[in-house]
């Protein structure tokens, strides 16, 4: 981990959310965690994610914002249909997205994890800007953390979460970051060492 890094990505629009606090062990910040989310459910922009992870959202806004009344949730990241990029809390800082959850044996996944919400559902196709932003935002937080796997919500929190669900095209994304990788490798092999060993959902190396 870099010590100078405050954990916040120049290239992505900030919006402070409250719903975050310090981890147990800074340093151990080792898995990135993929989710989908659209407010309301199947419909696309409008300011309702950003809200909710800030505190602002007006519960009257749409029937089904009702059941999330209370709800104190955050992201370090939305990815917008577009590609755009969003921040709601510091890479350093753990985020309440992950909920009941447990990863190889370890329970908490919040503590030691990074939370990245792609705008979408389980019944849509994402969109390609989606997965070259998610691209260049591993790689990116490759060159701070010590990342050593990509799981979905629905592997860490099975039975209770289903996203980023059966249209997320896990080899896509895979094949995507090889790309930048090749292109990278040569102005900057630091960032080939520091992501050769990152582990997809199918356990595979990312070097494969």
């Amino acid at each position: 981990m870099n010590p100078a890094f405050d954990g916040w990505l120049p290239h992505a629009r900030r919006y402070d959310s409250p719903y975050c606090d310090a981890r147990p062990d800074p340093a151990d910040i080792t898995l990135l965690v993929i989710h989908n989310i659209a407010l309301p459910a199947g419909r696309w922009g409008g300011p309702h994610v950003s809200d909710l992870f800030t505190g602002r959202i007006d519960y009257n806004a749409d029937p089904s914002f009702a059941d999330l009344r209370g709800l104190k949730v955050s992201s370090h990241f939305f990815i917008r249909r577009d590609g755009s990029l969003l921040q709601y809390v510091s890479a350093n800082a753990r985020a309440w997205h992950a909920g009941v959850s447990s990863f190889r044996g370890r329970e908490k996944c919040n503590d030691y994890s990074i939370g990245i919400e792609l705008e979408g559902s389980d019944f849509a196709p994402f969109e390609v800007p989606q997965y070259e932003a998610l691209g260049r935002l591993t790689l990116a937080l490759c060159r701070h953390y010590p990342l050593t796997d990509v799981q979905g919500h629905e592997h860490i929190a099975p039975g209770r979460k289903t996203d980023p669900g059966p249209l997320f095209d896990w080899e896509y994304y895979q094949n995507y970051c090889n790309d930048l990788l090749k292109e990278k490798a040569a102005a900057d092999p630091s960032l080939v060492s520091a992501i050769a060993g990152l582990r997809f959902v199918k356990g595979l190396l990312q070097s494969q």
